[in-house]
């Protein structure tokens, strides 16, 4: 007879291997967070001069100077990527290079271009040509531009034209439609011809023996 093999003893339950992995993620894990990192410093820009601006002041206004001459400048009022250009030719600046690498003579040339511009650009290129008070074609830039701008409102309303009343009213200027568009205040809803003529003939119905009523009043004789 074959040999029994003795049964082997039964083991306790088997340990799962997802715990123990979930175990060593979470050392992992506490590790990670005992060991703070170091703070990101900022990116180094590169072909920048080592008395770089960050930031250039020019027309009361804060440029970057981490971006091109044409580009950064076009950040002051009253001046487009077309005027920047121009304006960086004239002051004999190049126009992909960094602001904040210029110089300050370099940066006044600029500046001192802003104040000529209505001189340097021909007649169409200017963003005030003919001035009302002078005649003369002007470029306004920085805070030029709302100055003038307010003061042009001021003298519309003062001589009581279409464009100032209606700046007055707080309505459209430019002649744009406003049953439809723009509509503020009470204005619920628009009312169609019909429903309009409806309500009208409805109103006139209820009024008509209102005022028999008041007719008959009028006839009878007063008391003595």
């Amino acid at each position: 007879m074959p040999e029994e093999k003795p049964s082997p003893e039964p083991e306790g339950p088997p340990v799962p291997a997802k715990a123990e992995r979930a175990e060593r993620g979470g050392k992992k894990k506490d590790e990670e967070k005992e060991e703070p990192k170091a703070p990101r410093g900022p990116k180094k820009l590169e072909g920048v001069k080592e008395d770089f601006r960050y930031i250039v002041r020019m027309a009361n206004t804060d440029l970057d100077g981490t971006r091109s001459v044409s580009y950064s400048l076009t950040a002051i009022p009253g001046v487009g990527i077309r005027i920047s250009e121009a304006v960086a030719d004239l002051a004999g600046v190049p126009r992909t290079e960094r602001l904040g690498n210029l110089s300050e003579e370099q940066t006044d040339k600029i500046e001192a271009t802003f104040a000529n511009l209505g001189e340097a650009f021909p007649h169409w290129m200017v963003n005030r040509p003919k001035d009302w008070e002078t005649g003369v074609d002007l470029h306004l830039t920085g805070a030029d531009v709302e100055i003038r701008r307010r003061d042009d409102i001021n003298r519309m309303k003062m001589i009581r034209s279409y464009k100032g009343v209606r700046h007055e009213t707080g309505q459209k200027v430019r002649g744009q439609r406003t049953r439809s568009n723009g509509r503020t205040g009470l204005t619920v809803g628009v009312t169609k011809k019909a429903a309009l003529a409806a309500a009208q003939a409805k109103k006139a119905e209820e009024a008509a023996p209102k005022k028999e009523e008041k007719k008959e009043e009028k006839k009878e004789p007063a008391k003595v």
